[in-house]
Parts: C-alpha cells; structure tokens; sequence
C-alpha cells in the first residue's frame, strides 16, 4: 500500500470516528448525568470529571418504574411473537399466491404503517373505552400488533419472493405437504429475515410513546412515558429522568448488539443476485 493510501485510510479513519462520536454524543451525555449528582447535573461550566453515584437508579426502582419497565417488556415480546405467529404465514400465501390484485394488495397491507399515527389515535381510542381496554396491556398488544401484522407481511413477503420455488416442488414431489414444505424448507433458508423482522417489530413496540401516552393511563404505562411524568409542575428531575432515559436504552442497546449479525444478513438479503 503506497502512502497516499495510507494517509487516505488514516483519514477515513479519523472521519469515520468523529461521526460515530458525533453521533453517540447525546447518548454519553445521558449516561454520564444519569451519575451525577443534582450539583453536578446543573454545574457551569459542565463537570466531566466527578464520582459517580446510584442514587437516582435507586429512586427509580423504588417507585413505580419497574411496573411500567415489565409492562413495555411483555407488550413487546407478546405483540411481536403474535405478529409473527400470524404475519409470517399470511406473507408466504401473498408470496405464492398468483393473483391480479396482488400488488394492490401488498399496497393496502402496508398502507397502515403509511398515516400518520394520530389517524388511527381517536378511532382506537372510542373503541377502547367501549370495549373497556383503556389503560391495559391488551388494548397496547392489540395495536401494536395491528401494526406490526403489516410490516412482518411487506418484509418477510420480498423474502419469501427470493426464495427459488423449485425447492418446495422437490420435497412436494418426495410426498412432503405444503405445510411441512413451508416450515421445515422455506422458513430455516429464511433465518436472517425472520430475525431481521421479529428484531424491528420489537424495536417498534419498545420505543413507541404516542399510542402508549394516549391509551395508558396508570395500570398499562410503559417505561418512555414513565419518563416523562419525572417532568412535572414541581420541577423536572433531571436524574430521573437521565436514569430512566438510560434504562429504556439499554435493552435495546444490548439486543441490537447481540444480533446485529442476523439484522445486518436480514436486511442486505437480496440485495445482490446472480
């Protein structure tokens, strides 16, 4: 490598660098005063050297935080299981199905995650207070999986799409059903989107704050907008709300890392053919 590619590379480097700081910067702001002290929080100019402490995580937990904590956690896991259970199926029937209308059809799927959400927001809401499923984890699970339904169909469709047909006709033609072709041919080849889908189908429901604001109240609250109430006429409690913001990262955080490789190999899938 002659020089001048290396300084190239250096440089690459170095900008590549600041963009993820850049980038990681709020999020490293957030940490970091999740362990301030209040003095701290509010110092000018900015501390960057101090002791960290707990006590705001200690607050946080003592509360009724780890409620609304495991209410975003069993909406997310249910809702995404659910829509898989019940998209994955319906995408492999569009995929296989010749039909005319199939493109309009695809089109009319995704069109619920195509408005903007406050469309949907008072239809929801009158039905649920009729239906006595404000302020519950079901009413949550239900929208959430109204909306997930639609993308697990318009992803895991292109996937299906990808996958050679001629496999399912061998095993038909050694005496395997349509049923046992799907699960036990198309789904293991289709792995990385499978998890691709069932990793932002989560990622959906864990960072939604707008359907969970308006249905929930006290007994469904889910973590984002338990954030929020820290902020209120007494004042804002800039740790609490620190400390919260970082718990509600963090699993995500951690999730995406552990399978970045699956939602890297799910989202590049057929990206290049031949």
């Amino acid at each position: 490598m002659s020089r001048a590619d290396q300084r190239a590379r250096f440089w690459l480097h170095v900008l590549v660098l600041t963009l993820v700081l850049i980038i990681l910067f709020p999020f490293l702001w957030l940490l970091m005063m999740s362990f301030k002290a209040d003095s701290d929080i509010f110092a000018w100019p900015p501390v960057i050297v101090f002791t960290p402490t707990v006590d705001h995580y200690a607050a946080l937990w003592q509360g009724n935080f780890p409620k609304s904590f495991a209410n975003s956690a069993i909406a997310s896991i249910v809702s995404t299981v659910l829509a898989m259970l019940a998209g994955v199926p319906g995408a492999y029937a569009l995929s296989r199905t010749a039909m005319r209308s199939e493109k309009s059809l695809s089109l009319l799927i995704l069109s619920s995650r195509m408005a903007p959400p406050i469309a949907f927001t008072i239809p929801y809401f009158l039905v649920y207070r009729h239906l006595d499923l404000l302020d519950t984890l079901t009413g949550l699970i239900i929208i959430y999986l109204t909306f997930n339904i639609s993308l697990v169909v318009w992803l895991m469709r292109s996937f299906f799409d990808a996958t050679p047909r001629s496999l399912e006709e061998a095993a038909w033609i050694d005496g395997a059903t349509l049923w046992q072709g799907f699960t036990k041919i198309i789904l293991p080849l289709s792995g990385p989107g499978l998890a691709a889908t069932a990793i932002l189908c989560f990622l959906y429901s864990w960072n939604d704050f707008f359907f969970a604001l308006i249905l929930t109240r006290t007994e469904a609250m889910t973590a984002p907008v338990a954030v929020v109430n820290f902020m209120n006429y007494e004042g804002w409690e800039w740790g609490k709300i620190a400390a919260g913001g970082t718990m509600v990262m963090l699993p995500v955080l951690i999730f995406s890392i552990l399978v970045r490789k699956f939602l890297i190999q799910g989202m590049t899938a057929g990206a290049i053919k031949g």
